[in-house]
């Protein structure tokens, strides 16, 4: 119920598979790691003993960040003719 994208009733589906598993997998990461739960008021990976601290956004953002390649040198721009 708190993924939009499961539902085509609004505009927040998504058109292409490949932006709605990245999707899933961002949505999975915040809810164990960084989603504090009512009930235990842990996240799951904090009551399995995974993590030693409280993850934050910036962290989730650090990972995507770290999996992306890294840039090659450019090619010198050529003009059409």
């Amino acid at each position: 119920m708190q993924m939009r994208r499961f539902t085509r009733l609004t505009s927040a589906f998504s058109e292409k598979f490949e932006n709605h598993a990245h999707m899933v997998a961002l949505y999975t990461v915040w809810y164990r790691f960084v989603k504090i739960h009512k009930g235990h008021k842990l996240t799951p990976a904090m009551a399995a003993g995974m993590p030693d601290r409280l993850w934050s956004m910036e962290d989730v953002a650090e990972l995507v960040e770290a999996s992306l390649p890294k840039p090659g040198k450019r090619e010198p721009h050529t003009p059409r003719t």
